[in-house]
């Protein structure tokens, strides 16, 4: 008798497990609560879907921020050049961009939703759409699946649900509470990839501003913790953008110890230059007010802030700016400096901090070591990474796994 598969979650992972599993004669249904698959793949990489990472697969490690062990068998059994010749195989052409991103060569996330979609019918799999999953539980040794006033029963079960971020894409965390049903222990959930809000009042007078090629660095207690170099964005609350969002990553361990951030504005000139190019600046506009004279040097915006941080009245004349003074712009514009408040609610994260224990699953089948016939893949389990496509390249990889192995 055919084994009937049920897979609770249409994202990358369970649309990877779900084909791979039917592709091996299993009969697969495949449950998704949206009104279609793979809705947090179409706003990955700003709509254009970030498909993977086109680094050599032994460098994926370095980009896994938790439990990066566990998937040595998921990445190297299904890598990234896998999932390219996947899509490659339904005309989805691709192409590599800055950070070894890569991205279908249309920027259509569509068009990568489309093929798998045709792998998922190539692969017999059937897909229940708009089913929301309100219980699991076992009877009679086989899995039952409560969707309202249906009841489902399969002899191998795969919860790939997602996290906790992007709620609006489905991923509202029932698939822990599915896990906790099961007797698994879900580690502490916490955003990741995730904006920073920060105390400082003035920085809602910086709303909107994007900083392109800055150097943000993040101390606890006077120790360096991480820097990060890119852009980033000022926003109402604190501060957003590629650097950020990847920093976030590393302050987990640090929330109580009082961070603080700097950045450097400048960081391709040291300190020496930098005050040779104000000395320039200055001379230009001699006669003016020093909130007039820096103006070719940084963006207007922050201007009025970085002269009331170096306590300097904005009115003054430049030619009556003291050398003193004038280390105190350089020192502000060096080093910057913002108070950590929170990061934002997971709600708002990329991908989710946290999840099912890594111990209880194991890591060369995705099977539960707890109940037999259960499975897990994607970003439900307790590992994440950071941006670059690295967090889909684990929904792939550990899929793959789930479903060549249920």
């Amino acid at each position: 008798m055919v084994e009937k598969v049920g897979i609770i979650g249409a994202g990358p992972s369970g649309i990877i497990a779900a084909g791979i599993a039917g592709s091996r004669g299993k009969d697969v249904t495949l449950i998704e609560k949206n009104d279609r698959i793979g809705k947090k793949l179409f706003i990955t990489g700003k709509g254009r879907c970030n498909i993977t990472n086109n680094a050599p697969i032994e460098d994926f490690f370095d980009n896994v921020m938790t439990n990066k062990n566990f998937l040595y068998s998921s990445f190297y059994t299904f890598t990234n050049k896998d999932i390219i010749s996947l899509l490659e195989g339904y005309s989805v052409k691709t192409k590599v961009e800055r950070g070894n991103r890569v991205f279908p060569a249309s920027d259509k996330s569509s068009d990568v939703i489309k093929a798998f979609e045709k792998f998922l019918m190539d692969n017999n799999v059937k897909l229940l759409l708009n089913s929301k999953v309100d219980n699991v539980y076992i009877k009679n040794n086989k899995f039952v699946v409560v969707i309202g006033k249906e009841e489902l029963m399969f002899d191998k079960l795969l919860i790939s649900t997602g996290g906790m971020s992007y709620p609006r894409t489905g991923s509202t965390g029932d698939g822990y509470r599915f896990a906790k049903s099961f007797g698994h222990t879900v580690t502490k959930l916490m955003p990741s990839l995730v904006p920073v809000e920060l105390e400082e009042e003035w920085i809602k007078e910086l709303q909107g501003l994007s900083l392109k090629n800055v150097n943000l660095s993040a101390y606890a207690k006077e120790k360096k913790i991480h820097e990060e170099f890119g852009e980033m964005l000022f926003t109402h609350y604190g501060i957003s953008g590629p650097i950020v969002l990847s920093m976030s990553n590393y302050l987990h361990k640090y929330l109580n110890e009082g961070i603080k951030f700097y950045i450097d504005l400048k960081p391709a000139l040291n300190e020496k230059k930098l005050d040779n190019r104000i000395l320039r600046d200055f001379k230009k506009n001699n006669n003016k007010q020093v909130k007039n004279g820096l103006d070719d040097l940084l963006p207007k915006k922050i201007i009025p802030i970085i002269i009331r941080l170096a306590s300097i009245s904005p009115d003054k004349p430049i030619n009556q700016i003291t050398k003193e003074e004038r280390g105190r712009l350089v020192n502000c514009i060096k080093n910057f400096p913002l108070t950590f408040k929170s990061l934002r609610p997971i709600e708002e994260a990329i991908v989710t901090s946290g999840g099912v224990n890594v111990k209880e699953i194991n890591p060369s089948t995705m099977e539960s070591k707890i109940i037999p016939g259960l499975f897990f893949s994607g970003e439900i389990i307790d590992v994440d990474a950071l941006t670059g496509g690295f967090n889909l390249q684990i929904a792939y990889s550990t899929g793959y796994l789930a479903g060549s192995n249920i």
